[in-house]
């Protein structure tokens, strides 16, 4: 039986916030692959400027690769129209089957809202959730959804990097240093891009 987790994200860009929970959580909870998901028109960002999918997919790759027990999958960005989790879920089902254990990773910030996801008593029984502390959110928040849904939750608090992408995208329009934040490999990629500059379309 497999343990398969499933990083999903904007990943506008990834940095190593994504990449280090990613690595705690496959240890912390003995999984054989985390599997990077850049989302591919996420509702919750219904009317927000998005980096175009082909580039934060590109991104993505660069920075897991050669990465143990990392890989990436643009089954959201293949499949079009909104982004679901629980599409993505039941995707990764027909890949690894029934029996596998599938936990879907994602912030304690976001755990918060989970009754209000597509169908989220349906995506609770398909998969298990992990909610990784992030930085200036609480896990006294989680309370309510940890009383509705019990096991299927858990709370992974061991890592807490104070990076976003948000600050790295206001740091490249303002001319500021990203190093340290992200892999070199995508800090290449944006400046050969022009991602993310003051003034450029794709900037937010």
């Amino acid at each position: 039986m497999k343990n398969i987790g499933i990083m999903g994200g904007t990943f506008d860009p990834i940095h190593y916030g994504h990449i280090v929970t990613a690595e705690e959580v496959r240890r912390g909870f003995h999984l054989d692959e985390v599997v990077f998901v850049p989302s591919g028109n996420p509702p919750h960002k219904k009317g927000r400027r998005i980096t175009p999918a082909e580039h934060r997919l590109a991104m993505t790759e660069l920075a897991v690769r050669g990465e143990e027990g990392f890989s990436v999958s643009d089954i959201e960005i293949r499949r079009g129209g909104y982004s679901y989790a629980l599409d993505t879920v039941n995707a990764f089902r027909e890949i690894y089957g029934e029996e596998a254990e599938i936990y879907f990773i994602t912030g304690a910030d976001a755990i918060v809202t989970i009754a209000q996801w597509y169908r989220a008593d349906e995506l609770m029984r398909r998969c298990r959730f992990i909610a990784a502390a992030r930085p200036g959110y609480s896990f006294d928040d989680t309370n309510e959804v940890l009383a509705k849904y019990g096991d299927r939750v858990s709370l992974f608090s061991e890592t807490a990097l104070s990076v976003s992408s948000s600050e790295i995208r206001a740091r490249v329009a303002a001319g500021e240093t990203i190093e340290d934040m992200l892999p070199p490999a995508v800090i290449d990629y944006i400046e050969a891009h022009g991602l993310y500059r003051k003034g450029d379309p794709k900037d937010r």
